[in-house]
């Protein structure tokens, strides 16, 4: 890994459109409060379209893909100088459609793609939960390593998301050597991981991934980026102080970013300063965070 860049400019590189059927407000809703948030850019990573019918509820239809590239251009333009807006995706990994999605990625000059392993799909489920508990939840990082090798993907989304599942019963320790044999695949790939600050929100309260899964990353050299799966605009940025300083305390001192797919790391120390005064003077808008 090349030694990061000492300089302040920093993205938001996961959210969403409405698009996607679970997410509010406009791209530039989006871009105004990462704006304000002190960030230099956003990338929209929007739920891609999948073949066959694949849960349809959360996602963007296929006939929807030139609207949404339309859209993220249509934002772009109107910050063009102020701050950049990039266009990514965030495509789910599912055993039978690398090609389909391969294809997809093709269809547009992408800045970033994410890779996810949403167990959540019912698709996910008629495949992989005929077992026990522990065989779905080894089926999770076994898909999540699997997704890295395809090749198909800059970063894996929320990588800790399967302890959402039954989240009363989840416990790290249990699992750690199968996330290590998870995370020995995909460091040898190269891929990167995302720190994901939305996990507040969910049912197992806490980003994803975990404190301790990060120092495992960190002792495999897996980069790591940070997004905050914005589904509503002020979640544009959240928490990515805190974010920031937790993978400093797991052993990092640089972040990535990509542009047109290249990745790129930054210092973490130098981002800090500049994040910190925007929360600083937000902290004195109190209704800025009524929402």
């Amino acid at each position: 890994m090349e030694a990061p860049e000492p300089e302040s400019r920093y993205y938001d590189s996961h959210m969403h459109t409405a698009l996607c059927k679970h997410a509010w407000g406009l791209p530039e809703e989006y871009a105004e409060i990462g704006k304000r948030r002190g960030l230099s850019g956003v990338i929209f990573t929007c739920h891609s379209p999948m073949p066959r019918g694949f849960w349809p509820h959360v996602r963007m239809d296929e006939a929807q893909f030139d609207e949404y590239v339309a859209m993220v251009e249509r934002c772009r333009d109107h910050y063009q100088g102020v701050m950049d807006v990039r266009l990514g995706m965030e495509t789910d990994y599912f055993p039978g459609f690398e090609d389909w999605v391969q294809e997809l990625h093709n269809r547009a000059d992408f800045h970033y793609v994410l890779g996810s392993v949403h167990w959540q799909g019912p698709e996910y489920h008629a495949r992989f939960g005929q077992g026990s508990a522990d065989d779905f939840r080894r089926s999770y990082w076994e898909n999540l390593a699997a997704s890295a090798e395809t090749g198909l993907f800059d970063c894996l989304a929320h990588p800790d998301l399967i302890k959402n599942y039954r989240a009363s019963e989840w416990s790290f320790e249990p699992w750690q050597e199968t996330i290590a044999s998870s995370l020995d695949r995909i460091a040898k790939t190269g891929v990167a991981m995302e720190l994901n600050t939305s996990g507040f929100h969910k049912s197992y309260q806490q980003m994803n991934p975990s404190l301790a899964m990060l120092q495992m990353m960190r002792e495999r050299n897996i980069p790591v980026v940070i997004g905050s799966d914005s589904h509503k605009p002020l979640r544009v940025g959240e928490n990515f102080v805190g974010a920031l300083e937790k993978l400093q305390r797991a052993g990092f001192e640089s972040v990535r970013i990509f542009e047109h797919r290249k990745p790129k790391d930054l210092a973490i120390a130098s981002l800090l300063p500049r994040l910190k005064a925007a929360a600083l003077r937000l902290a004195d808008e109190p209704m800025f965070f009524a929402a």
